[in-house]
C-alpha cells in the first residue's frame, strides 16, 4: 500500500503504521495491530482537541542562546569530469550542447553525526566545537552533502553552465540511525531556470547506491541566445533542497539543503570590482548565507520528527475527540499524525542553535532564508548597547526578495520570511560601538500545529532569539557600497497572455488540496504552451491557515493582493517565486514559461502541506498543444 492510499483511508491505527513503516520509524507491535483489527478509522487523521504538541509536552533540552559560533558553509570546489564513473551522458539533458558545462561538481549524500551546539546533550562540552568537529561519537544523527549540513555553498556565474552529480550513499530504509526521513531523495535547485530532467521534481527520486545528474545552464529566463548586464531576469540567491514526493518535509528537516549563489556583471561578488556597472556590495567573508530551520530534539539531543510521538493518556475519556466529532479511544501505543505542519522549539541558523557571529565594524551582506518546515518569521533587529543603555530597535536595508534584487534598496523595520522565501539585506556595523550586541529576533507567533500564524505579534521577553552579531574592534576600511538603484523589472505585456487560471487552496478531511484535488504526479493539471504568458490567481479558502505557495522554473510579477495594486515602495513590487497566501487571501500574478519543455510543479512550501498533498503538476508543451 502506498502512503497516500493510507491517508485516504485515514491515518488511525493501521494507517499510521503504514506511514511509520515507510518513513523508517519505529514499528508498532504486531499484537497491538491484531488487537485493533484491519479496519483503520478516521480518529488519527487530525489532531484530537486535547492533543499537546511535543514542543510543550517534551521540550528540547535548554542551552544558553548566543553562546555557539555560527557555522559558515565552505564554497564548493569543482572536480575533474574525467573522474565520473560512469561518464556524463549529454543526450539525457535538454540543450546540453548549447550550454556545455564549464564547471563540474560531485556530491555524496550520506548520514553522519552533527553537533547543533557545543553544550551537552547536543555536543561534547568542548567550548565552540560544533558541526562535525570534536568527538565523532557525539551529536545528532543527520543527513547532508559531502559530510556537512547545510551543504556546501555554490558560487556560479551566469554564462558558466554547471554539471553536478549527486551520489546517494544513504543507508537503506530501516538500517540507518535517522528514522523519520526516506533515503530516496530528489534535489531541487529552487528557483533555477532549469530543464525538467535536472529540476529535481518530486517523482525523480533515486535510491541508495544510485546517482542523479543535473545540468544547470545558468542563463536568464528568456535569453538563451545572449544577454547583457542590464538583463531584467537575472536572479542571485538560490537554494537547493530535497523534493521527494510525500517526504520533502522529513528529508529537508533531516539536513538536505544548501545555498547556490549566482553572480553576473553587476552583482559580481567582488566589492572591489572596477567595472562601472558593478554594484560593489559586500563580498567574500562579508557575504554570508543564513539558513533558518526550527528543530525539536529529544532529551538525548537527537533531532525528533513530531509526527510519530505516542499519544498522551487522556485526562477524561468524555473530553477526548477531534474536530470531526469522532471519539478517540487512545489505544496503547497509538501514533499521532498531523498534516497541519511541524514547528520546533529551537531556532537554528546554518544548523546551529541560536548562534553568534563576531563581525567587523563595516557593511555585511546577509542572505536570509527560511528553510522550514512550517514556521513563519517576522525578523526584527534589537540592539543591546554595550554601555548599559536601554535596548532599541533598528532597520534592515533590504536588497532582494526570493533571490531577485529589487529596483531600489528598501529600509524596513522587519523582514517577513515565510518558508522558502529569501531576502538579502545589508547591515552596517560601523554605526555600532565595540561591545554592542545586534540581535535578530522573531516576533511572529506561529500556531503550535504549524498550519499558520496565530495573528499575534510577540514582544518583550516573548520574542524568539535567532542570531546575535557582535561588532568588535575599531573602524576598518570598507570599499563596499549600497547601490542606489538595482534591477529594473521586466515589462508586463498583457498581449502575451494566452489564458487565465484559478487555483483554490483548501483543506479536506485532514488533507490539503488545490482545486479540490490531491497531487497525482501522473496527472497533468495544466498544459502551458512554451513562450506564452498566463495570469494565475491563488485563493486561500481557509481562515485559519497560511500557504507560502511556490511555482517552479520562472519568476512572476504580482499584480494585486486582495484587489489592491502593488505600490512601488512595497517589497512585492519585485520578481517573486513564493506567494505569501495568508488566511482568506487572493493573489493575482503575471507569469511566463520559456526556453524548455517538460514537467514541473506548483505547491505549498509549508512542506508538510506539500506532502499531504497540496501540489499540482504542470507541463510546458509545444505551441498548439496547450489546454
Amino acid at each position: 500500500m502506498k502512503r497516500r492510499d493510507a491517508l485516504k483511508l485515514g491515518l488511525g491505527t493501521a494507517g499510521a503504521t503504514v506511514a511509520a513503516t515507510q518513513a523508517g520509524a519505529q514499528f508498532v507491535d504486531q499484537d497491538i495491530i491484531d488487537q485493533w483489527g484491519d479496519d483503520p478509522t478516521q480518529s488519527g487523521l487530525v489532531f484530537p482537541d486535547n492533543f499537546e504538541p511535543s514542543i510543550k509536552a517534551s521540550p528540547s533540552p535548554y542551552v544558553e542562546p548566543f553562546t555557539a559560533p555560527l557555522n559558515i558553509m565552505p564554497i564548493a570546489q569543482p572536480v575533474d569530469p574525467a573522474t565520473f564513473d560512469p561518464p556524463i551522458e549529454p543526450a539525457r539533458h535538454q540543450r546540453f550542447d548549447d550550454f556545455p558545462p564549464v564547471n563540474h561538481y560531485e556530491e555524496v549524500i550520506s548520514e553522519f553525526r552533527w553537533k547543533y551546539h557545543w553544550q551537552p546533550p547536543y555536543g561534547d562540552g568542548a567550548e565552540n566545537v560544533i558541526g562535525r568537529d570534536g568527538d565523532p561519537d557525539v551529536g545528532s544523527w543527520h543527513w547532508g552533502f559531502n559530510g556537512i549540513t547545510p551543504g556546501e555553498t555554490y558560487h556560479s556565474n551566469y554564462g558558466d553552465p554547471v554539471f553536478l552529480r549527486r551520489n546517494n550513499m544513504l543507508p537503506p530504509v530501516g538500517s540507518g540511525h535517522a528514522s523519520f526521513p526516506l533515503p530516496s531523495p530528489t534535489i531541487h535547485l529552487h528557483n533555477a531556470h532549469t530543464a525538467s530532467e535536472s529540476d529535481g521534481i518530486p517523482q525523480d527520486f533515486f535510491n541508495p547506491g544510485e546517482f542523479w545528474d543535473h545540468h544547470y545552464a545558468n542563463f536568464p529566463a528568456g535569453s538563451p541566445n545572449g544577454w547583457g548586464p542590464n538583463n531584467r531576469e537575472i536572479m542571485n540567491t538560490l537554494w537547493y533542497h530535497d523534493h521527494r514526493l510525500d517526504f520533502t518535509a522529513t528529508n529537508v528537516y533531516a539536513g538536505l539543503s544548501g545555498f547556490y549563489l549566482l553572480f553576473d556583471k553587476r552583482d559580481s561578488g567582488d566589492e572591489n570590482d572596477p567595472h562601472p556597472l558593478a554594484y560593489n556590495m559586500p563580498s567574500g567573508d562579508y557575504d554570508v548565507p543564513l539558513m533558518i530551520h526550527d528543530v525539536m530534539f529529544s532529551a538525548e539531543g537527537q533531532v525528533v520528527w513530531d509526527f510519530f510521538t505516542p499519544s498522551p493518556e487522556p485526562k477524561d475519556p468524555e473530553d477526548v475527540g477531534n474536530s470531526q466529532g469522532t471519539l478517540d479511544d487512545f489505544q496503547p501505543m497509538r501514533r499521532e499524525y498531523t498534516t497541519q505542519g511541524m514547528v520546533g522549539d529551537k531556532i537554528t541558523v546554518n544548523r546551529t542553535i541560536q548562534p553568534f557571529m563576531d563581525v567587523e565594524r563595516r557593511k555585511y551582506r546577509f542572505r536570509f532564508l527560511n528553510g522550514g518546515p512550517s514556521r513563519l518569521y517576522s525578523l526584527i533587529i534589537r540592539v543591546v548597547p554595550g554601555n548599559g543603555d536601554d535596548p532599541y530597535f533598528d532597520d534592515f536595508t533590504v536588497m532582494s526578495t526570493d533571490g531577485n534584487l529589487l529596483p531600489i534598496p528598501l529600509t524596513k523595520p522587519s523582514l517577513e520570511l515565510w518558508v522558502a522565501q529569501r531576502h538579502d539585506v545589508i547591515l552596517d556595523f560601523s554605526k555600532y560601538d565595540d561591545g554592542d550586541k545586534v540581535q535578530i529576533m522573531n516576533r511572529l507567533e506561529s500556531r503550535e500545529d504549524g498550519a499558520g500564524p496565530t495573528g499575534y505579534t510577540l514582544s518583550g521577553d516573548d520574542l524568539m532569539e535567532v542570531l546575535e552579531f557582535r561588532p568588535t574592534g575599531g573602524q576598518v576600511a570598507d570599499p563596499s557600497k549600497i547601490p542606489a538603484k538595482m534591477r529594473k523589472l521586466p515589462k508586463i505585456r498583457m498581449s502575451e497572455v494566452r489564458r487565465k487560471r484559478l487555483f483554490v487552496f483548501d483543506y479536506d478531511n485532514g488533507l490539503w488540496t488545490i482545486n479540490g484535488r490531491l497531487m497525482d504526479p501522473n496527472r497533468v493539471d495544466a498544459k502551458i504552451e512554451q513562450g506564452s504568458a498566463e495570469i494565475w490567481t491563488f485563493r486561500n479558502e481557509g481562515a485559519n491557515w497560511a500557504h507560502p505557495v511556490h511555482t517552479h522554473f520562472e519568476e512572476f510579477r504580482i499584480l494585486e493582493v486582495n484587489g489592491r495594486a502593488i505600490a512601488e515602495d512595497d517589497i512585492l513590487h519585485a520578481r517573486k517565486d513564493v506567494v505569501s497566501l495568508g488566511p482568506n487571501d487572493e493573489v493575482v500574478f503575471f507569469g511566463r514559461w520559456r526556453d524548455f519543455f517538460g514537467k514541473h510543479v506548483m505547491h505549498c512550501h509549508n512542506v508538510v502541506h506539500e506532502d499531504h498533498a497540496m501540489m499540482i503538476r504542470w507541463d510546458i508543451v509545444e505551441p498548439g498543444q496547450g489546454d
